[in-house]
């Protein structure tokens, strides 16, 4: 008899205990309840507080997190001829009892481990109660600190304290919520003499050939049984013994599964089947098949190469043999309630980080153990992923019970995500060695266990066991020498931070680093996020609502200090806003290119961050309401996969640099000149270039063309068909810049616009913030550089109902020259 599983979402309640509850929320009652979902958003729905995102209503809401929350259901219920019975839950969060018709079935505390109940002899015919009752997350975070013993960490909470989601108790960029809830499905499976348990499944390539290890678990009385594993034409069967199957089985007719702009990226299910001991085993015969789980796959193989050479210790993950130059993102929560986050917003979020030409996400370890349709998603796209465990900039105890919630959720997170072959870096903790070291930790822990154990003993032995094609590294930043600096730039992986905290973005080309693995610079959402989030009138830099949905340290002021060096600070909202988005956007792509120039010393960077969890000023590429900030596009043009970049040399020339992250050579005449704002061709050059694939090209530029007579009125331009690259001598603000004089021409097109942008006069980083026009629109390019004469077209998608007259709006169309001093 097969594993009935029967999904336990309806009919749910929740209803407060213990805590300061406003009367209106203590006299409704028990309030109607979705499964998956959490408290803030139940009694969103119910009407009983206003959106948590909007003005200040986060610290209005603060009392949630102190409270205790039941969440009760009934269901029927009647015997059906099997034997066992078990309740799953695969997230609860954080700290709860379970009880069924008043028994306690356990006590749970990870937010991040699925959990199953035996239930066989407390379900009864007819209607069942089931209850979860949590207790306050904050009150348990504050005990378990004192009982485990304080340990360091960012932030108001001791979130390290148990195994919540960190960044739930608020970060430099989130929200703070401490909500509670049954966040991920709830099921009732029902079976007899065995089913699958835990399922180990890899695909990898051993010597060119790919192969299929599968590891069963079986739970019940699976001796005797046999498991037979089917994938791509190949198939095999392994007898039950002590309750395992194993299996290896070549795969010859799978192609390989290759990241995005390297290939193809085939996927195959794989079935494990768990038959009696009657069949045999035969694939057509599916009359013996009890319990049955399929996983869908890609072949590849996986490293993390760390090579010494002269410079220090490079960094560099391969797949199938080839070197990846990375260029990438992290991925927070989507959500500050990450159970409202479906596939289809997965899909929109991927969507835009292809667009910005990423290929590799890293999933911070602050968040969630990301979900199957985030990875899915991934999977089919070909983008990269690398996994953080679940610390993050805090020390944490290796005692009990900590250690052991540590073992029970590292074991799962690694079996459920070993499956997808986007999965290539496993990593044990963000930051807390490199805090160890750097921010006076010791002093203050005395002696008390800090979270080693898990980066170098843990962790490691975990993925060794359980899944050993994956790459594994102790944490971000990484050196490979656990004794050394954690965040030395000569080697393995880095995190540059100095410049947004404490310097200005042009000392980005200070750094020669073997690999970034975070980096970036705040900007505000776009307009129509801003305006929708923050009612304040007037809305300035500093008005209340402004200051509430900037959550870093002095954030305002260094977005200041930021800027003046290259911009005047306007004194107008609208273009404030222009100004530190358009410098978000500057500074990044900076440091990207920069960074690319020094191929292949540098292997790749992966910017901080992609997407935001609420509308904030941050450091995100997306904001809080899904629309793209400058910043994306900053990131679009920075990836290309062939890019022509000037920079700066150590003897105050310049330098040409060709990017060929492709897999076909790069040839061609580079047209090199040097030009007044007006158009004038003061001086020109040509530069032969031949790049060969997935490599770079660096050539000096003669005096004569690189070097300027009046700084502040001329640029250097190179190109090489579509691919140009402007370089100006002096700050915007010094510079001769003069008004932007642009022709306008819009048309309409099925779902949109045709917009084609001519200058008159040079135009750096027009852009057009067609969210002003209408919330929904987007535009498919921006920040684009013309000089006198030069067009581009513009594709913008929504704002049907607007006008043409609309998109030549001052506040629509913007450039760089709007910011700067008329002479």
């Amino acid at each position: 008899m097969t594993v009935e599983r029967r999904l336990l979402h309806d009919g749910w309640t929740v209803e407060p205990g213990r805590g300061p509850v406003p009367d209106a929320v203590r006299g409704a009652g028990p309030v109607a309840a979705t499964v998956p979902g959490s408290v803030h958003t139940d009694l969103l729905a119910a009407g009983l507080i206003p959106d948590p995102y909007l003005d200040d209503n986060e610290a209005t809401q603060k009392w949630i997190g102190l409270t205790d929350w039941t969440y009760r259901t009934t269901f029927e219920w009647s015997a059906g001829g099997h034997a066992r019975h078990e309740l799953v839950f695969s997230g609860l969060d954080t700290v709860a009892v379970v009880r069924l018709n008043g028994v306690e079935l356990g006590a749970v505390r990870n937010m991040h481990r699925t959990y199953r109940l035996d239930v066989a002899r407390t379900l009864r015919a007819g209607e069942n109660m089931l209850e979860v009752a949590f207790s306050s997350p904050v009150r348990c975070a504050d005990a378990a600190s004192l009982s485990l013993g304080y340990r360091p960490h960012t932030n108001r909470h001791p979130y390290n304290a148990i195994r919540k989601m960190a960044c739930s108790f608020g970060w430099d960029w989130g929200i703070e919520t401490a909500t509670s809830g049954i966040w991920r499905p709830v099921t009732l499976e029902s079976w007899s003499a065995a089913r699958l348990g835990e399922l180990r499944v890899a695909g990898d390539v051993v010597d060119g050939v790919p192969r299929a290890r599968v590891t069963a678990h079986v739970t019940g009385a699976g001796d005797g049984a046999r498991v037979r594993v089917r994938v791509a034409g190949a198939e095999a069967t392994a007898a039950v013994a002590g309750g395992v199957a194993a299996l290896d089985l070549a795969v010859p007719d799978a192609r390989l599964w290759w990241p995005r702009g390297h290939g193809d990226q085939p996927l195959y299910d794989l079935v494990v089947e768990l038959l009696d001991g009657d069949g045999d085993g035969d694939s057509s015969d599916d009359s013996g098949v009890s319990d049955a789980q399929t996983r869908r796959v890609g072949f590849r193989s996986a490293a993390v190469r760390l090579e010494p050479d002269a410079a220090g210790t490079g960094f560099a993950i391969v797949v199938n043999g080839e070197q990846i130059l990375v260029r990438g993102a992290n991925w927070i929560p989507d959500d500050a309630f990450p159970h409202r986050v479906d596939r289809a917003r997965y899909a929109r979020r991927l969507a835009q980080a292809e667009f910005a030409g990423i290929n590799l996400v890293r999933v911070w370890g602050g968040g969630i153990y990301e979900s199957e349709d985030f990875y899915a998603e991934c999977d089919e796209r070909g983008i990269l992923t690398w996994q953080d465990f679940l610390t993050a900039c805090a020390a944490y105890a290796e005692d009990e019970p900590l250690w052991s919630e540590f073992e029970a959720e590292a074991r799962e997170a690694i079996v459920r995500l070993a499956a997808h072959p986007s999965l290539v870096v496993l990593n044990g903790n963000n930051e807390n060695v490199w805090g160890h070291q750097d921010w006076h930790w010791q002093e203050k822990l005395e002696g008390r266990t800090w979270g080693a154990g898990y980066y170098y003993d843990l962790f490691p032995s975990l993925v060794a066991e359980l899944a050993p094609h994956v790459p594994y590294t102790p944490g971000s930043p990484f050196s490979p020498n656990p004794d050394a600096y954690q965040n030395d730039p000569a080697h393995g992986t880095v995190h540059v931070w100095d410049l947004w905290n404490t310097r200005d973005w042009p000392h980005y080309r200070e750094y020669r680093p073997r690999f970034v693995a975070e980096f970036g610079w705040q900007g505000p959402p776009t307009w129509s996020t801003l305006k929708r989030s923050v009612s304040d009138d007037p809305l300035t830099p500093e008005s209340p609502g402004m200051i509430v949905h900037q959550k870093a340290n002095d954030g305002n002021g260094k977005l200041t200090l930021g800027l003046t060096a290259h911009l005047p600070l306007p004194d107008d909202m609208a273009d404030w806003h222009w100004a530190m988005s358009l410098n978000q956007a500057v500074a990044v792509r900076t440091a990207i290119e920069w960074w690319r120039s020094l191929t292949p010393h540098n292997t790749g960077t992966i910017v901080w961050q992609l997407n935001d969890c609420w509308p904030v000023t941050s450091w995100a590429a997306v904001d809080g309401d899904e629309r793209r900030k400058p910043l994306l596009y900053a990131l679009h043009h920075a990836h290309a996969e062939r890019l022509l970049t000037l920079q700066p040399d150590d003897d105050g020339g310049l330098v040409l640099a060709a990017v060929n992250d492709t897999a076909e050579g790069w040839a061609g005449v580079v047209r090199v000149e040097r030009r007044a704002f007006d158009g004038t061709v003061l001086a020109a050059a040509t530069v032969d270039l031949a790049v060969a694939p997935r490599s770079a090209q660096r050539v000096v530029l003669d005096a004569a063309v690189a070097a300027a007579d009046d700084p502040a009125a001329e640029l250097v331009v190179a190109r090489l068909g579509a691919a140009v690259s402007h370089w100006f001598y002096t700050e915007a603000r010094d510079s001769k810049l003069g008004p932007a004089e642009v022709d306008v021409d819009a048309s309409r097109t099925d779902g949109g616009w045709s917009v084609r942008l001519t200058a008159r006069t040079l135009v750096r980083d027009a852009t057009l913030l067609v969210d002003r026009i209408a919330p929904d629109a987007e535009a498919d390019d921006a920040l684009v550089t013309l000089l006198p004469g030069e067009s581009v077209r513009i594709d913008v998608r929504g704002a049907v109902g607007a006008e043409a007259a609309d998109f030549a709006d001052r506040l629509v169309l913007r450039s760089m020259n709007d910011l700067v001093p008329k002479l």
